[in-house]
């Protein structure tokens, strides 16, 4: 414990808060909420022995801890999770990949709404359904949502119809074809369909189906009769679970793999969806801590709430009583917290967890095949390289240019059949400037790599991408000028995935079909893109200086400050001249020649194009 620690304990509250553990770095590692800050921080910095390990670890690394007073327990609990969300602690459970959930989006504060999918939910009056879990899905809805009702899509509302309206798929308010009357009424059926209100919808479609036929509107009533069929249809396939009313069963697993919670949502007797969630930062914990940890982070962001959330373990009163108040506040009625220990609402939650239990073994299962497709593809190669162990590590290199100009190499890393992208690296070789010389270039990148590298840095298997000339250039660098003697290099032939060792005239041919082969065509291919990468990038960069050659009072460094301030050639030719004289080093003059210039170069090309 440092001195700062001790200092502040002394110095805590007897009031309900938020508190930050740091480390060394500053860092947040954990973000808690407590009662009386002033007992649940000490807990922390007590005899350990009845800390868990994950507790243990991370109080190991806590140099400095900050704290936030509050008015009510309620409000530690919006911060924890506002705080959550924000900073993700290391030690604190936390939904995975959260940020990026998509919802469904219906812009209700616009005259003619949309229905859209964001990731961001903003305070704009929208309405937001989710968050799900599965894009595709979500894809997959919002195509049934325009097959059903004919929406506006387009993001400004245009002076005429689109193709859109020409093949029924949209109303065209833009040109003022239906009423915002009957546009309101389709998107209150939008609404009731996405809160999986189907009977309500049902009633709504039937309604005014009726009474448009009445009015003699037959063309409207024949649309909102298709409408109902396929809202019927639909329907149909909505399993019925409870008599009614609207609930969440949360159902949960665990194994090796991890935690899991697989919700059911049902509305109106009926369900109509569900979404699993992986927990990251659970392995040691209760279930009650888990799902108390998943039921703030889930319901501080979903965009609606039940009157009843069933749950698979009991949690702790005082828990379950401020978890409610704090669902209260946010729908503005009550909502219960319930553990059913028989009856429907039990099968529902038991459902839920054998679907969880799915996931997970699913999950594992698929671990284990991604896992032959690496690892054991990596001991694969060993074998048929006949290598002493498997490579796992292993480096790449590739050389790009076009006649010798731009040349470049790369350096791929692949760790346990995966790439591990922190260690690539890109070299513009500076030896073959303006004459193609391959072999040239790869002892220039394999000295610039191994030469000074200590034995215990080296990888396990060197690939050279280029075959007999190109492994000869860099064995020729690798062990007489590196000096390294033990280090595997092999040449990879570009036609057909030929295998040449040093000191072999015969290449080795790998299986058509064994993950020897995929793994090596998967390190090529990368090594490859990742070369033309650089390539095309450093060729833009030349293309553009040549370009701004011509042009009176710009320079080397002018040159330079326009490419970094804009970065592509479009965005230079489309800045106003305010915009030029706002990049460093240009002043109003310099920004007068360079707009000129490609004003004039425009005029010339259009006359051009009329001439043609």
């Amino acid at each position: 414990m440092t001195e700062i620690v001790e200092e502040k304990l002394k110095l805590l509250p007897d009031k309900p808060g938020v508190y930050l553990m740091k480390d060394a770095q500053g860092r947040i590692i954990y973000v808690g909420k407590a009662v009386v800050l002033k007992n649940r921080v000490r807990q922390y910095f007590q005899s350990g022995k009845n800390h868990t390990p994950k507790v243990r670890a991370m109080v190991s690394h806590i140099a400095d801890f900050e704290i936030i007073m509050t008015h009510s327990e309620v409000e530690a609990l919006i911060l924890e999770c506002n705080l959550i969300k924000k900073h993700r602690p290391r030690y604190n459970i936390s939904l995975k990949d959260d940020k990026s959930y998509p919802y469904v989006k219906v812009t209700v504060q616009e005259p003619f709404p949309r229905v859209v999918i964001t990731r961001r939910v903003l305070r704009d009056g929208a309405r937001y359904f989710g968050p799900y879990t599965n894009a595709t899905a979500v894809h997959e809805s919002l195509k049934l949502l325009r097959r059903l009702f004919p929406l506006r899509t387009c993001r400004h509302l245009q002076e005429r119809p689109c193709l859109e309206y020409h093949i029924k798929r949209c109303l065209a308010p833009c040109a003022g074809k239906v009423e915002k009357k009957e546009y309101d009424a389709m998107i209150r059926s939008v609404l009731l369909f996405l809160e999986g209100r189907t009977g309500d919808v049902e009633r709504e479609l039937r309604y005014r189906m009726e009474a448009a036929a009445k009015a003699f509107h037959f063309e409207l009533a024949a649309r909102l009769r298709d409408q109902l069929l396929a809202v019927r249809k639909i329907a149909e396939k909505q399993n019925i679970i409870t008599g009614s009313g609207d609930q969440d069963a949360v159902g949960m697993a665990r194994s090796e793999v991890g935690v899991v919670v697989q919700v059911f949502f049902i509305r109106a007797g009926k369900m109509v969806g569900r979404e699993h969630f992986l927990l990251q930062g659970s392995d040691q914990e209760s279930d009650e801590d888990i799902l108390t940890a998943f039921l703030q982070q889930y319901y501080h962001r979903a965009a609606f709430i039940p009157r009843e959330i069933l749950l698979p373990a009991e949690l702790p009163p005082d828990a379950r009583g401020l978890l409610e108040d704090w669902l209260f506040e946010k729908k503005k009625a009550r909502v219960q917290l319930l553990c059913p220990q028989r009856g429907t609402k039990h099968d529902i939650v038991a459902m839920a967890e054998g679907n969880a239990a799915k996931y997970l073994s699913d999950e594992a299962a698929r671990i284990r095949q991604a896992d032959e497709r690496t690892r054991g593809a990596v001991a694969e190669l060993g074998r048929y390289l006949g290598l002493d162990k498997p490579p796992e590590r292993m480096e790449c290199f590739d050389i790009s240019h076009i006649q010798g100009s731009e040349t470049v190499a790369s350096m791929v890393v692949f760790e346990g059949g995966l790439p591990k992208k922190s260690d690539y690296r890109r070299f513009k070789i500076r030896s073959t400037e303006g004459k193609p010389d391959d072999f040239l270039s790869m002892r220039e990148v394999t000295t610039r790599r191994y030469v000074g590298l200590p034995e215990n840095e080296l990888p396990d298997l060197i690939v050279i991408d280029g075959g007999k000339g190109q492994l000869s250039s860099a064995l020729e660098i690798i062990r007489q000028a590196a000096g390294h003697k033990k280090v595997p290099v092999v040449g990879l032939a570009k036609q057909f995935e030929w295998i040449f060792t040093e000191g072999d005239p015969d290449p080795v041919i790998l299986p058509r079909h064994s993950q020897a082969l995929y793994l090596i065509q998967r390190i090529r291919d990368e090594a490859h893109r990742f070369a033309i990468t650089y390539h095309r990038k450093l060729r833009g960069k030349r293309n553009l200086v040549s370009v701004l050659d011509h042009i009176v009072g710009i320079g080397p460094k002018r040159r330079q400050s326009l490419w970094t301030h804009f970065g592509t050639m479009n965005k230079i030719k489309a800045a106003s001249v305010e915009e030029l004289a706002a990049a460093p080093g240009m002043n109003l003059p310099a920004a007068e020649a360079v707009y000129q210039f490609f004003q004039a170069r425009r005029e010339f090309q259009g006359k051009e194009e009329k001439k043609s």
